[in-house]
């Protein structure tokens, strides 16, 4: 049984009050229960759900009836990505249906030892375009600035698995000094993605001291962090974090959801303390086979994100990392969702569709084709109802 490590001091424990509307539910306290001596308390403070997240098969089969597809793929999980998920995003688990979309995410399947030839360790071409050690600079006027290599849960689909949690890509404040000294030589830098691994894996201090660092350098005028905290671990969202960013205003936020399960009222209230804070957030979906590969699943979603703030930004074709054929759809049924989407629900709920060219080619939009035809100066062009209209282009 897992031991929790009852260390909670007076300031985490300041952290770790819920919100009064918040209580644990079912499905958390049949987690919870698992955890010898664990309080409500444990539970709300990140740190413990850190310290106690689900990394091992003997832990694992306490919560989840595992098929034997999953006891194969988690016994060797280790060689190929490592097996992670905080207690909290655990709970969301349904521990008798294989197909749930949490389950999916989270535990390793027996696929992801079979790899294609088109498969590739590194599909967005990031080491390349590496200048130094933590720092990807691919488009003219941005970066990606890679912090850490951990997160809170490794999804089994992601794009950095031969980075995450392997333990020889720390970064350091030396590192950071260097990336610092690398924006500020290149003037043309002004967008600065903050990701990983997860930043908000980091604490509070370290995560100031690079974004002051950043927001200290002229000609950077945009920063931005990635994360999927918000989602897997949302007691990691304390009023001290949004309270340290508040004041580098203005920052923005990509938040990581890809089913509306994952939209629970723990979350609501993360995303209610970021938005309250001034700070945009807009969602990073990956379209992922038996996950969300549908229309009615996609739009309950992006319906789900509105209403607690958060913009839908990109749907992502799954890059095609070693082991992921089993959740990559078929271009076609991305297009097929857009196409349901564009018209038959508010824009503010459709995202763009992009395939991130693989080798490097950066993030490439795919639309339906709505032009019909075009001869001189008009265009047939078709409405999400498939009407036809004609337009004339001035002369």
């Amino acid at each position: 049984m897992p031991n929790s490590q009852n260390t909670t001091n007076t300031a985490t424990a300041k952290e770790a009050q819920p919100h009064p509307a918040i209580r644990l539910t079912a499905k958390e306290n049949r987690v919870i229960s698992f955890f010898k001596d664990a309080t409500p308390l444990d539970w709300e403070d990140w740190r413990w759900q850190l310290r106690n997240r689900i990394t091992t098969k003997e832990v694992l089969e306490k919560l989840v009836n595992l098929t034997p597809n999953e006891e194969k793929a988690v016994a060797v999980s280790g060689t190929k990505r490592p097996l992670s998920t905080p207690p909290y995003f655990a709970s969301l688990i349904d521990p008798e249906n294989p197909n749930c979309p949490i389950r999916k995410q989270s535990i390793p399947q027996q696929y992801e030892l079979e790899t294609t030839p088109d498969e590739m360790a590194d599909p967005c071409g990031e080491d390349k375009n590496s200048p130094v050690h933590g720092l990807v600079h691919r488009y003219p006027d941005r970066v990606l600035f890679l912090v850490n290599e951990m997160c809170a849960m490794y999804c089994r689909y992601c794009t950095r698995s031969r980075m995450v949690g392997d333990g020889h890509r720390t970064l350091s404040m030396q590192t950071y000094n260097t990336a610092f000294e690398y924006i500020r030589a290149h003037k043309e830098i002004r967008d600065v993605l903050i990701s990983g691994g997860d930043p908000l894996t980091l604490s509070d201090r370290v995560l100031e001291h690079i974004i002051k660092t950043l927001k200290s350098i002229p000609h950077v005028e945009f920063v931005r962090i990635g994360t999927r905290i918000p989602v897997t671990l949302p007691q990691r969202v304390t009023s001290e974090l949004v309270n340290m960013l508040k004041k580098y205003s203005p920052i923005w936020m990509s938040i990581h959801f890809n089913h509306p399960r994952e939209v629970t009222k723990r979350v609501k209230f993360a995303c209610d303390l970021i938005a309250d804070s001034g700070i945009p957030m807009g969602s990073q979906t990956v379209l992922l086979k038996g996950i969300n590969d549908n229309a009615a699943t996609m739009k309950k979603l992006m319906h789900e994100l509105l209403k607690i703030r958060v913009r839908p930004y990109y749907i992502y074709q799954c890059d095609p990392i070693l082991g992921s054929k089993h959740f990559r759809t078929p271009v076609s049924v991305g297009i097929e969702i857009m196409e349901k989407l564009r018209g038959h629900t508010t824009g503010y709920a459709v995202p763009t569709y992009v395939i991130d060219g693989p080798g490097g080619g950066g993030k490439i939009p795919i639309a339906p084709q709505y032009i019909v035809k075009h001869e001189g100066n008009t265009y047939t062009i078709r409405n999400y109802a498939g009407d036809h209209y004609t337009y004339v282009d001035p002369v």
